[in-house]
């Protein structure tokens, strides 16, 4: 029986087996140090200096700030500073978090005084990626640590940074921490294993396999089962997503717990895991359109939720083509005036050599414009990952944009392959190449 071919505007369905072999998070060169050690998952000297800074904090009786990213990896690496710093003799009242407003950058003034005006003496800021900027607040007197994995030689002026970005496997942020934090105290190891593994899967994936150098969890995964770890992280970051933007609430659900199965008991995450699963359903719908050399997919959808990232990431599952390269979500509802893009490696280009990434690709056609267009679109154009970027730009750069990268434009005739030679007549083919040629059958 033939195979009916896929809607357009059909959602992809969820994953399927295939006999593509994946390409291995751990199959890469780790870098090396003159006895041949691995260094990871950052360099040696920053790990110790962030170990340094921390003990200096817990023993100062200082006020002291958190300042995590909203999803499972950055909450779930506030976390693990909060135990650990709690452990080693900082009175609890003394830490306090700064979850950033929706739409709101670590660097914004807006943000810089609502953490100045909380008066710390330290400040941890974790996950949320880099730029050169000013110190992360104007007070000399405080004292910044900066814990990320994105992508970045560029940083906050003042700050103590450990990255863990060129050292692959590049590790989670919750990882590094947990990595930083677990030999300060012996208590870490086994309080903050099921945070680690929550934060890393949160951004690696559900089935990651926990190989060298990254640490060996058969313990955390014998008291907690990967299920329940796996299902927890869809909760803790579903309140993000959603319009209300209640970060806070997975924050304290993850304070509070002691275990993943913990996590999954909080009613305000479960309504807001059934409210994001509604609004990808509704919107996963969009067609794709292609730039004209087949390399990437737009869709677009118009969403006052986060759901772009995940939208993308189920396309690039199931769009299939032996051109296509990224496929790019943009929602032009998330905020007004700015159109907000999730950009996820497709499936079928996972193991291209060399591989794709999507930080140089973005920048490659931005660099086409002939004005001003990168700058106009600034700091949180092209940020993150290589196999997982997007970007936040205003509307009217985000279309000169699609100008750029050919968006639904024709691709060019194929030339004659026998030049000046009589013109044989083709029956023409029932087999017609469109849309459809896009889709995993």
């Amino acid at each position: 029986m033939k195979r009916k071919a896929a809607s357009p505007t059909t959602a992809p369905p969820k994953s399927r087996r295939s006999n593509r072999v994946e390409k291995d998070y751990f199959d890469v060169e780790s870098q090396r140090a003159d006895d041949g050690a691995t260094i990871w998952p950052a360099s040696a000297s920053a790990i110790e200096s962030a170990r340094d800074f921390l003990r200096e904090c817990a023993k100062s009786s200082q006020k002291t700030l958190i300042v995590p990213d909203k999803d499972a990896d950055g909450l779930d690496a506030g976390v693990i500073l909060l135990r650990t710093l709690t452990v080693m003799g900082l009175a609890p009242e003394l830490v306090d978090v700064h979850l950033l407003d929706k739409h709101s950058t670590v660097h914004d003034e807006s943000e810089r005084q609502a953490m100045q005006a909380k008066d710390p003496k330290y400040i941890i800021v974790v996950d949320h990626g880099s730029i050169e900027a000013p110190p992360i607040v104007d007070s000399p007197e405080t004292i910044c640590l900066l814990i990320d994995h994105h992508l970045s030689d560029k940083f906050p002026r003042d700050a103590l940074v450990v990255s863990a970005c060129h050292y692959p496997p590049v590790a989670t942020s919750s990882l590094l921490t947990y990595e930083i934090c677990k030999a300060l105290h012996s208590d870490i190891q086994s309080s903050c294993g099921f945070l680690c593994a929550m934060g890393t899967h949160g951004d690696l994936g559900n089935n990651l396999k926990w190989k060298p150098p990254f640490p060996d969890m058969t313990e955390v995964f014998k008291i907690h089962t990967k299920k329940a770890i796996n299902d927890a992280v869809a909760l803790i970051n579903a309140p993000r997503r959603t319009a209300r933007y209640d970060v806070i609430s997975a924050w304290d659900a993850l304070v509070k717990a002691n275990g993943p199965k913990d996590v999954l008991r909080y009613p305000r995450l479960l309504d807001a895991r059934a409210e994001i699963n509604e609004e990808v359903e509704l919107r996963t719908h969009a067609p794709p359109k292609f730039s004209k050399d087949g390399k990437i997919a737009v869709l677009r959808i118009h969403s006052a939720s986060q759901v772009h990232g995940v939208i993308a990431t189920r396309w690039a599952g199931y769009l299939n083509s032996k051109t296509l390269e990224i496929v790019m979500v943009a929602n032009s509802g998330y905020r007004p005036g700015y159109v907000n893009f999730s950009c996820r490696i497709a499936r079928t280009a996972r193991n291209r050599d060399p591989p794709v990434n999507i930080i140089e690709s973005l920048k490659a056609v931005a660099k086409l414009d002939q004005g001003d267009l990168v700058q106009r679109m600034g700091d949180s154009f092209a940020r993150g990952h290589k196999e997982a970027s997007g970007g936040i730009i205003p509307s009217a750069e985000f279309e000169e944009l699609m100008k750029l990268m050919e968006i639904g434009e024709k691709p060019d005739p194929k030339p004659d392959p026998k030049p000046g030679g009589a013109t044989k007549k083709v029956k023409p083919s029932p087999q017609k190449n469109n849309l459809l040629n896009y889709f995993t059958r």
